[in-house]
């Protein structure tokens, strides 16, 4: 399985970071990085990922910043953008849809359905 079948997940999260990493290794290599600023560089030194997976509150840069970063660069403005929150208001769903992301998952959340999201 090369590059074009990984997924990529950005959560500041130890715990949340590894049961996604073990989740979603099902379906794909997952790389895994705590911090918005470490998928800029993945994602700006790596081939792109299949989908990105992204905690939405972070500290430093957050999951919709990096969401409209990686909008702006047109070699990933295809990937598909999930982002997980434990915000969970309409309104803070269209602010995610608005940042680029293709799904909102808010916290907590059963792992088949990010899953069948990702899929």
């Amino acid at each position: 399985m090369g590059h074009a079948r990984s997924i990529l997940v950005v959560e500041d999260d130890d715990a949340l970071r590894r049961m996604l990493t073990i989740a979603l290794g099902r379906l794909a290599q997952v790389i895994a990085v705590a911090s918005a600023s470490e998928a800029l560089t993945h994602l700006t030194t790596q081939p792109p990922p299949a989908v990105i997976v992204t905690d939405v509150m972070m500290p430093g840069i957050t999951g919709l910043e990096l969401a409209k970063s990686v909008r702006k660069m047109p070699h990933l403005s295809h990937v598909p953008i999930v982002m997980l929150s434990a915000k969970s208001a309409p309104s803070d769903v269209v602010v995610g849809i608005n940042a680029g992301a293709r799904h909102y998952v808010t916290k907590p959340f059963r792992s088949s359905d990010l899953e069948s999201k990702i899929q």
